[in-house]
């Protein structure tokens, strides 16, 4: 299990972690550390709980609409796979009906090819 030592909000912080993922809590603690010192810059000095629980929902309410985005990237690409398989579907008919159109010209030609041909005396 990982270890790490954070700094939020000027307090340090031991946690555990899986093993590889330091880098990862680290950088999470940096992003919410940032916005608790932008939020402080912003509205001045509030109390630490109210200050951790606005950084919080923000990040929480920026978390939900990139949920919603990618939930209708998801949907839209989604539509494009159906797009898609509608066109190769589209695709193929088309291919059997040139290769039934080109079989039928070759029959005619031939025919046609024959109706012209000198007949051989009997």
């Amino acid at each position: 299990m990982g270890q790490v030592t954070v700094t939020i909000a000027g307090k340090v912080y031991r946690m555990s972690c899986g093993d590889g993922e330091e880098a990862h809590l680290e950088a999470l603690a940096a992003l919410y550390d940032s916005r608790i010192e932008d939020m402080r810059k912003g509205l001045g000095e509030l109390g630490d709980m109210r200050l951790h629980v606005m950084a919080a929902l923000t990040l929480a309410d920026e978390m939900s609409e990139m949920k919603g985005r990618v939930e209708r990237m998801e949907q839209q690409l989604e539509a494009l796979r159906g797009d898609a398989g509608s066109a190769e579907t589209r695709a193929e008919q088309t291919e059997r009906l040139a290769a039934a159109a080109i079989v039928q010209a070759a029959e005619r030609i031939g025919r046609v090819a024959r109706a012209i041909s000198p007949q051989p005396a009997h």
